[in-house]
């Protein structure tokens, strides 16, 4: 007996929130979302005995496949369902451009855009594919294909999330559908942290600072439990790894911080998102994320008040001076705190 696991690929490169038609005749790579979803999958327990790693010939798959395996094999007849006239468009130019079949396929998913493939043709290729790939392979296998060529083979759509996993049991050349769609949600440890910071292009700098800061933020709680001040210390710990995952985009506390609630950390995606700016200057986790890293510049550790100093030129306008000030007296009010509770200056 052998297992199956469909993988879906990870998410191609569109605006999170809207809604395509990225169908096989259209080949999107990842974006950086969908990179660090593919990330995960390394730290998947259930797919710790795979053998051999197969994916479909479209990017998407093979992107999401090489976190997995650094050289997949790619099959024919892994790839999505190929949708016509509406591959390749977002929802709201369909919606537009074909009201009545839009409309009708609510009820009727069998209605199809002129050149699209039809279901039983998806699921012939698919089963000939899977067959491929058993043929060429012992021991366990994953396969990471595509929302309707997996539902071609399992009979549920509405499950198949980016990433989810659906295991099927094979013996010979047929196959008993056991689970369908798990999302893994997995315990962050240091490993699935530097995995994430490396998928978002963290170079080896920013790597070292995140670490500085991880590592200031763990002292801070060690000093603050000694005085009675008990605080999550894993989740400050993993939030300070993470404080910078997007740093290399604009607006980067409140873009890591969707990054990490897509991928079901909501409470680390909280400290991340206030990492620049506390929502109180009450002393909690986000608060000792906060003074560790304006209390590093980049892996070395420097007074607040000089690295506010060095700062301060950058500010060209009004109100980034208004920013930088307002960010000034929190940070120095965290700091008295903390030194006022610990009864001399740790800060």
């Amino acid at each position: 007996m052998r297992t199956i696991y469909l993988i879906r690929h990870a998410m191609p490169d569109i605006p999170l929130g809207e809604r395509w038609c990225i169908g096989g005749q259209t080949d999107i790579p990842l974006g950086t979302l969908g990179r660090l979803q593919a990330a995960l999958l390394p730290f998947v327990p259930a797919l710790d005995g795979v053998e051999t790693v197969f994916c479909s010939t479209l990017i998407r798959a093979r992107e999401t496949a090489l976190p997995l395996c650094p050289d997949p094999i790619t099959v024919d007849g892994l790839e999505e369902q190929r949708m016509g006239a509406w591959d390749g468009l977002p929802f709201t130019e369909i919606m537009r451009r074909f009201p009545a079949l839009y409309a009708a396929r609510e009820n009727d998913s069998t209605l199809l855009p002129d050149g699209a493939e039809t279901d039983e043709a998806v699921r012939l290729r698919m089963r000939a594919a899977l067959l491929q790939c058993l043929r060429q392979s012992s021991g366990d296998i994953a396969v990471v294909s595509h929302k309707s060529a997996i539902a071609s083979i399992t009979g549920q759509r509405k499950k198949l999330g980016y990433t989810s996993v659906s295991t099927l049991e094979a013996d010979g050349e047929t196959w008993t559908v056991k689970e369908i769609g798990k999302l893994c949600k997995l315990n962050l440890d240091d490993n699935v942290c530097h995995a994430l910071l490396k998928a978002a292009g963290a170079d080896t700098d920013l790597i070292a600072h995140c670490e500085a800061v991880a590592a200031l933020a763990d002292e801070l709680c060690e000093v603050l439990a000694g005085k009675g001040i008990a605080l999550d210390v894993p989740l400050i710990h993993h939030a300070a790894l993470l404080h910078d995952l997007a740093r290399t985009e604009k607006d980067h506390a409140a873009l890591g911080a969707m990054w990490l609630k897509e991928l079901g950390y909501p409470e680390i995606a909280e400290i991340v998102r206030q990492h620049h700016d506390p929502d109180t200057m009450e002393l909690n986790e986000a608060a000792v994320v906060y003074i560790a890293d304006k209390a590093v510049q980049g892996r070395k550790r420097v007074p607040i008040a000089e690295r506010f100093d060095r700062s301060l030129s950058k500010c060209k306008t009004s109100e980034a001076l208004a920013a930088h000030e307002k960010r000034r007296q929190t940070a120095e009010t965290i700091q008295n705190e903390i030194n006022r509770l610990c009864g001399e200056a740790i800060l």
